[in-house]
């Protein structure tokens, strides 16, 4: 690949770039593959100086060690993520606290609104929860 040439990827959506996950791939493996920095990897690619550390999160979230040698490819170290067990663990383990939070809102809503519907009961005296041993009104 030609280091003179500027190679844009990405999709741009206002001033934010936003790459799939083969051309992070990409990305990575010209960088892990060369003896450039991540900074000129990233400008080759993207046009911009700085690459505020995207580069070794994308790599994290990849399962991409840095550290190995960089003649390696990321294909070598990546080692299928999926059929590592450490890593599916992990990744059970963050979705098991996604999950706990996302539960722990809900019952905080309900509590809420079930407050709300307490204090509005008793400062306007009308009933809003349904009785479930009233027999219905005939018409």
């Amino acid at each position: 690949m030609n280091k003179k040439s500027k190679l844009k990827l990405g999709q741009k959506i206002s001033s934010r770039i936003y790459f799939s996950e083969e051309e992070k791939l990409q990305i990575i493996n010209d960088y892990l593959s060369g003896n450039e920095t991540k900074q000129s990897v990233y400008e080759r690619y993207t046009g911009y100086k700085s690459e505020h550390g995207k580069l070794l999160k994308w790599m994290r979230e990849l399962g991409i060690s840095d550290h190995h040698p960089k003649s390696t490819s990321f294909v070598s170290m990546s080692k299928g993520k999926e059929d590592n067990p450490d890593f599916e663990k992990l990744q059970l383990e963050k979705r098991i606290v996604a999950l706990e939070k996302q539960l722990k809102e809900a019952e905080m809503k309900a509590i809420a609104f079930s407050t709300m519907i307490d204090i509005a009961e008793k400062e306007l005296k009308i009933p809003i929860r349904k009785k479930y041993n009233a027999k219905p009104s005939k018409k």
